[in-house]
């Protein structure tokens, strides 16, 4: 439901034409902020490709699909190949259906690296060879986590670098409002300890540090389990994290126990949260952050991902109304570097073709990722991107977060099971914020893991 949300709803999108050159959003060579040199590349290295067929599927509607279509015009402009997208509102299961009746596209995007395992074991992907998952690790930050979510085991039982990762999102934030910090004599933390002691220090002047906001209908207390992963990555190491998301790592496991605690030491302290902790499992998520703008401030600290701003007041500008820094990691496990959590699409080749070749390819080129940072809602891992091109400084702050992370990990609730990160791991949140021990918490959600047959 998280990513069902983040993407939008949008009627289905249908195939379309190729791109022409009058549909270019920046005119090639005309301002320096993009890296117009990657594209001139590129066209000369696939002047070959005219009139060869191209569909891409993928998860983008709506605003994203606009955004996506105008990256491909320059794709299309460069090569003359005839690129298509398509996409559906349940595009996971309209995938798995083309690729079984014989029928896939040439590319499919998507932002599920299980979903892409289970189709490179069943032989329906095409590996894209060393070169690139190299490519990868030389040109990402943390390079080595983006090409683990891009490797799988084929149907012959080997591993091999499956899909591209493309487009990126940042959960890893804590918001705040600066006039607040300003007036009160608040300096962002630099660790966690730092921000435990500003949690006190907001209190002892007599305001309430947080707004935590778990609530979300269906998916209520999703927002917890974003707390608890980032925890994780911040005390354990990105090994440890992967094997509590294929329940290697039992919840019960004092790791995760002790992670889901350390969330309870914000969440579940009356002082610390507007409203009480009774406020927390009852406020919606989308409510959760107008505490930060009330006057006097109901609270200081938000924690939340990139696309929180959407639910600010109307009119908010951010960087000045509002703004966020990096969730900070502890002192005491500096070892662990600066892991992020996040989210991100991956791009596989599902039916081979020169034309599905040269879009990977495409990829490569910072223009590719350029035309939609200027515009919005674009991130990007890419070192070799032109910062300057993002639309405002927000972005540009989240997307140097990312190229200088040194782990990056998917929200686990996601690469779970869906009875668990979308089921148990809600509502065990919510148990563990109405009373319930981390260790009660943590064993209910793994009686129902283990119950899954």
């Amino acid at each position: 439901m998280k990513k069902s949300f983040l993407m939008g709803v949008a009627v289905a999108a249908l195939f379309a034409g190729a791109a022409s050159a009058a549909d270019l959003k920046f005119a090639p060579g005309q301002d320096s902020k993009f890296n117009w040199k990657s594209y001139d590349e590129f066209k000369a290295a696939h002047a070959d490709l005219k009139g060869q067929p191209l569909t891409i599927f993928g998860p983008w509607r709506g605003e994203d699909e606009a955004f996506f279509r105008s990256v491909l015009a320059y794709f299309t402009e460069a090569t003359g190949i005839d690129a298509k997208y398509s996409s559906s509102e349940n595009y996971e299961q309209q995938i798995v259906i083309d690729t079984q009746a014989g029928s896939p596209p040439n590319i499919a995007v998507l932002p599920q690296p299980g979903l892409l395992a289970d189709l490179a074991g069943k032989g329906f992907l095409t590996p894209l060879g060393d070169d690139n998952s190299k490519w990868i690790k030389d040109n990402y930050g943390a390079g080595d986590s983006w090409v683990g979510y891009g490797t799988y085991k084929g149907k012959d039982g080997k591993e091999a670098f499956y899909a591209f990762p493309y487009k990126a999102d940042v959960k890893s934030l804590v918001w705040y409002v600066p006039e607040n910090f300003e007036e009160a004599g608040y300096k962002i933390p630099t660790t966690m300890e730092e921000l435990h002691a500003l949690t006190d220090q907001i209190v002892k002047d007599g305001g309430v540090p947080w707004c935590i906001g778990l609530g979300s209908g269906g998916a209520t207390g999703w927002p917890a389990t974003d707390w608890v992963e980032d925890i994780m990555l911040r005390t354990q190491p990105p090994e440890a994290y992967d094997k509590w998301t294929t329940n290697e790592l039992k919840f019960t496991d004092p790791a995760v126990v002790a992670a889901i605690d350390e969330f309870g030491k914000f969440a579940k302290n009356e002082k610390y949260v507007d409203g009480g902790v009774a406020a927390v499992a009852s406020t919606d998520f989308r409510d959760s952050p107008k505490g930060l703008f009330a006057v006097p401030p109901k609270c200081y600290m938000h924690h939340q991902a990139s696309f929180i701003p959407s639910f600010f007041p109307e009119g908010t500008k951010l960087g000045q109304d509002a703004d966020f820094f990096y969730m900070p990691t502890y002192a005491s496990h500096a070892d662990l570097g600066k892991p992020v959590l996040g989210a991100g699409t991956l791009v596989s080749i599902t039916k081979d073709s020169k034309a599905a070749r040269a879009f990977i390819d495409f990829l490569k080129t910072p223009i590719a990722h350029e035309v939609w940072m200027a515009q919005s809602s674009f991130l990007t891992p890419y070192k070799g991107v032109s910062t300057d091109a993002y639309a405002n400084p927000q972005m540009k702050k989240e997307g140097e977060i990312l190229t200088s992370a040194t782990t990056f990990r998917f929200d686990g609730s996601d690469l779970m099971p869906g009875k668990i990160g979308a089921g148990a791991f809600w509502t065990g949140m919510v148990d563990f914020v109405g009373g319930k021990s981390a260790e009660e918490a943590a064993g209910e959600i793994q009686s129902a893991w283990d119950g899954i047959k």
